[in-house]
């Protein structure tokens, strides 16, 4: 049995603030002003203030029209597709899925793994007049999607080892006790086909998108 890994902890305040505001304002929507912020992260109101303003400074936050409330940008998206390595993956990857697309008559996107979720980094258009598609830049649980399952299916012992404590670091929850089954059910069929957890009547097909190391970085699914 591996032995649990060695935390160090070096306090970092004003980054730990910055970093909760963000995470915060990350899980709701629908905006929030300087006293619930203060409230829900049980700091004083002087101090959130003058963070909000620096993130809003920096373009991370902006106010509504009102100015009574504060709601997340769209810079940290930004700055994820900046990273030269989902830049490249979505450069690579979308003259493939516009051929997809075209050829099935299907909207198809790209996802990968963040921690308890499923990101979605691309998106293309059925091109009829009407079809199901995943907005780009949506989260979905990983226990969820289809896309999920496909790129866990494909990793190392220890990469997916590493997904899994995320996952339940994240979430507060344990893996689904057949989710090991499932997987190599994935890996022997070589992709994941299951009904929308979202949609009833839906049909997600995901294939993995393998490194030269046979290791899946994304997955590609057509609803």
């Amino acid at each position: 049995m591996p032995k649990p890994a060695i935390k160090r902890h070096y306090p970092t305040p004003a980054l730990e603030k910055g970093l909760d505001i963000l995470e915060l304002f990350a899980s709701t929507p629908g905006g929030l002003t300087v006293s619930e912020v203060a409230r829900l992260l049980n700091r004083t109101i002087s101090e959130i203030f003058r963070m909000l303003l620096c993130l809003e400074e920096r373009g991370y936050l902006a106010q509504s029209e009102n100015r009574e409330r504060y709601h997340l940008t769209l810079r940290l998206f930004r700055l994820a597709q900046e990273h030269p390595p989902t830049k490249r993956l979505v450069t690579e990857a979308l003259p493939v899925m516009h051929g997809v697309a075209h050829d099935l008559r299907q909207s198809c996107h790209l996802g990968v793994v963040d921690g308890g979720h499923v990101v979605i980094l691309a998106q293309v258009d059925s091109p009829e007049s009407t079809g199901f598609y995943v907005k780009m830049g949506s989260k979905v649980d990983l226990m969820h999607a289809a896309t999920g399952h496909v790129i866990l299916a494909y990793q190392t012992e220890d990469a997916y080892r590493r997904a899994m404590d995320e996952f339940s670091n994240e979430t507060n929850r344990r893996k689904p006790a057949d989710l090991d089954a499932h997987l190599a059910k994935i890996r022997k069929r070589g992709y994941e086909s299951r009904a929308s957890y979202e949609v009833k009547g839906v049909v997600n097909i995901s294939f993995p998108v393998l490194s030269a190391q046979g290791s899946a970085v994304a997955g590609l699914t057509v609803p």
